[in-house]
């Protein structure tokens, strides 16, 4: 069955207060997920288990498959106890398989399927809201073996900058760019949409589906002024085929296009990625799609994995590396780096670390303490046989010393284009501490050049038009450069973030 093309009507008609009607049993895919069996742009099916719980799924292809929910393991940090890693055993169709929740974690082969855990219910802990609609002990997802994770044509990339230009914070991920990370108890919020870090009003949002404007701003479609839309100056919504509400928010500016009640294609503009409503004063775009789920509530449709599918596909990459989440340890408490998530499209790939201390490792994984509380910038470089290469950083939070309350200096650097970027071209470079101080901040372009001293606002007023310092940087010949942004608190810590910036 292909995409179904619903009008204007047909959107009122189906979604809003009826779409809770029409949920498939034992599924979360959104009120089309029951039409004629198998919607098009649909490929998997959802089930919330309890532990020892057991299952069955037909899949768009016809299968049936039986699903048990076997155990569930939560690692919480020592610093705040917050959930950094879930193992999830199950069974399906007789085999177990061990799946890692959420943490930029891709679906895995299971017999004839392939199956992910978007959700743990251990993630409601120490938090006060339900951003997944999740009333049981794990959400899990399956796919035929040999489908995409969505059909291709019915989604693309939403930021037209490469990808992991600048900090994310991704499935499942406790807020951090804005030194949101804090020791001791407290209400922690895990990211349960997609943030993509990016230059404030530089770089282009685009929407990732066909579909429905319902909300522009503060202006909202008759029948979806409800749940899940909430309405912000700097937001929009858009609902798709699916039944799926895409919400883009911190939005630099709206483009003049978007009106609520019209239809947008795939790939038309959005707006700009900025820092506005409730960024935390750090440049992003929020990404996050929302369905019904098993429980017939709103939730997260986790959408790591189709943003990943779509990247690939436009862009064509070689080498994807992978270094995150980002790391939250105790001075002298040993951390894995891993960069196992990474991946190449010939299969055949090789590690290389290059530590904030001035050694090197290789392997795909890495252990190492620190001595002293900052926030840390490992790089990861991935090689496969042909030559091709790619890069990441784990940002390491460290705690502890003296002053165990002390919280390490955060700092987000940017930088536009990050695509197509030639010998000779100016660059913008933006950079922000937060510390509410202004304490200055310093860039090396990677290239020789003399480093470059500027000064940020701290992030004393999270939303200010200014509050980013910015510069421009020509490298004047081709090559793959590692930019290094770092300031230094008042108390001697540092904060460092890296930048990749490959010059053609």
């Amino acid at each position: 069955m292909g995409t179904v093309n619903l009008s204007r009507r047909d959107f009122l008609k189906l979604s809003g207060a009826v779409a809770a009607s029409v949920l498939i049993s034992g599924c979360g895919e959104g009120f089309l997920g029951g039409l004629g069996g198998c919607f098009g742009s649909i490929a998997f099916r959802v089930i919330d288990l309890n532990k020892g719980e057991r299952g069955e799924l037909r899949l768009c292809d016809g299968s049936v498959v039986n699903v048990r929910l076997l155990g569930v393991q939560h690692k919480r940090d020592s610093v705040c106890d917050a959930v950094r890693s879930v193992k999830v055993q199950v069974e399906v169709d007789g085999e177990t398989v061990e799946l890692s929740s959420g943490n930029y974690n891709l679906p895995v082969a299971a017999g004839r399927y392939r199956i992910d855990c978007p959700v743990t219910f251990g993630y409601y802990e120490l938090t006060d809201e339900d951003r997944w609609g999740l009333e049981k002990d794990a959400r899990l997802r399956l796919w035929p073996g040999g489908s995409a994770m969505l059909p291709e044509g019915t989604f693309v990339y939403p930021v037209r900058q490469k990808w992991f230009a600048s900090a994310t914070q991704m499935a499942n991920e406790p807020v951090h760019v804005d030194a949101g990370e804090q020791p001791g108890p407290r209400k922690i919020y895990y990211h349960s949409g997609l943030d993509f870090g990016g230059a404030e009003g530089l770089v282009e949002v685009v929407s990732a589906t066909d579909g429905l404007v319902v909300c522009r701003g503060e202006d909202v479609l008759e029948g979806h002024d409800s749940e899940p839309v909430k309405p912000r100056y700097d937001v929009v919504y858009v609902l798709d085929e699916r039944g799926w509400y895409y919400r883009y928010s911190h939005l630099y500016e709206i483009d003049k296009s978007i009106e609520h009640g019209k239809r947008i294609k795939m790939g038309e503009p959005i707006g700009l990625l900025g820092k506005e409503g409730g960024s935390g004063g750090w440049s992003h775009l929020h990404f996050e799609i929302i369905s019904k789920q098993p429980s017939g509530k709103w939730g997260t449709e986790e959408g790591y994995g189709f943003i990943w599918e779509a990247y690939i596909r436009e862009y064509r990459p070689k080498v994807i590396a992978v270094a995150r989440p980002h790391k939250v340890v105790k001075v002298g408490e040993e951390v894995v780096l891993d960069g196992g998530k990474s991946w190449g499209a010939s299969g055949e790939l090789s590690y290389e670390w290059m530590l904030s201390d001035g050694t090197r490792a290789s392997g795909a994984t890495v252990k190492k303490s620190y001595s002293e509380v900052g926030t840390y910038s490992e790089i990861l470089k991935v090689s496969d046989g042909g030559g091709n290469t790619a890069y990441d950083f784990c940002k390491v939070q460290v705690f502890g010393g003296e002053d165990a309350e002390v919280v390490p200096p955060s700092i987000h650097a940017c930088y536009w284009p990050t695509q197509d970027v030639k010998a000779g071209q100016a660059v913008t470079f933006k950079v922000r501490s937060f510390t509410k101080e202004r304490i200055g901040e310093t860039l090396d372009f990677g290239d020789g050049s003399a480093p470059v001293k500027v000064c940020s606002d701290g992030n004393k007023m999270a939303r200010a038009r200014d509050g980013y310092a910015v510069t421009e940087h020509v490298y004047e010949r081709a090559g793959d450069y590692i930019v290094r942004a770092w300031c230094v608190d008042k108390a001697g810590h540092v904060g460092a973030a890296h930048l990749h910036v490959r010059v053609g």
